[in-house]
């Protein structure tokens, strides 16, 4: 458990880091509407072992744009030190990742990303500054949060006029945006896949523009999640399953683990 001088630190980092947030496109390709020039999107994700809340493997994978094929992964077993408190999840999780990006940049440059999906939110956060935006500052990546589940924030909340907007997404595309009680928009969700009704949270992380972040994310789904972010967390369960023996149980990233194992079917489909 993180006691309150942590906290106040990790506080303080994020405010800090938070000065370098571009909320805007940054990027020639951002601003053509077929994304043209666009030929890499990376994803990332942290997958658990079920019962073991230190070891993880962390999976970053490159994808072709916009054909959406791999062209390069990266799994390791990590050990995570930070305990894990809401709000601060970046501290867990973003220094493994910053590091497979320096990995790929190092060993294979040519295939480094022009953008970032990150499952997790970026300024749609308690302090403005999720695991998006950090990981964005940290690498000078473009990088937009991708959630499955609505972080309850500026008076968000999962009441029944926001059930009833979910409701009117009818088509793949749909959208509506997440205005919280200060009026500023932090997000928008975003009907992926015709074939599920429940939305994705996306959210601008580092220097990309919410209209373009919306229209990459579509862009990007075969299923509800979109393929960069799929494929690093099937990835990353997999190396679990094949590096550990006896088999063990794996369970996805973050406090929301029962959440994300009801949605596998949204892996499932693949």
């Amino acid at each position: 458990m993180a006691g309150p001088a942590e906290r106040s630190r990790w506080e303080r980092e994020q405010a800090r880091l938070k000065a370098g947030v571009v909320e805007q496109d940054t990027e020639p390709w951002q601003k053509d509407p077929n994304f043209a020039g666009l030929e890499r999107v990376g994803g990332v994700d942290l997958s658990y072992i079920k019962g073991d809340d230190t070891r993880a493997c962390a999976s970053l994978v490159v994808l072709s744009y916009p054909a959406l094929e791999v062209l390069y992964e990266d799994c390791r077993m990590v050990t995570l030190t930070a305990p894990y408190v809401a709000g601060f999840l970046a501290f867990r999780e973003v220094p493994f990742l910053v590091e497979a990006v320096q990995r790929l940049q190092q060993e294979q440059p040519r295939l480094r990303p022009q953008v970032l999906l990150v499952d997790g939110n970026g300024v749609l956060h308690h302090r403005g500054f999720g695991v998006a935006c950090h990981l964005g500052v940290l690498t000078d990546l473009p990088c937009v949060g991708v959630a499955k589940n609505l972080l309850q924030v500026d008076g968000l909340v999962r009441d029944e006029l926001h059930r009833e907007q979910i409701r009117s997404l009818q088509r793949s595309g749909d959208t509506f945006p997440l205005t919280g009680t200060s009026g500023r928009v932090l997000g928008m969700a975003l009907r992926s896949y015709h074939n599920s009704s429940k939305p994705l949270y996306v959210s601008v992380g580092h220097r990309v523009s919410l209209d373009t972040a919306v229209r990459l994310v579509g862009s990007c789904c075969r299923y509800r999640v979109p393929e960069p972010i799929r494929q690093a967390d099937i990835r990353s369960r997999e190396y679990i399953r094949k590096q550990l023996c006896p088999p063990l149980e794996v369970r996805p990233a973050g406090p929301e683990s029962s959440k994300k194992e009801a949605e596998l079917e949204d892996y499932s489909d693949a």
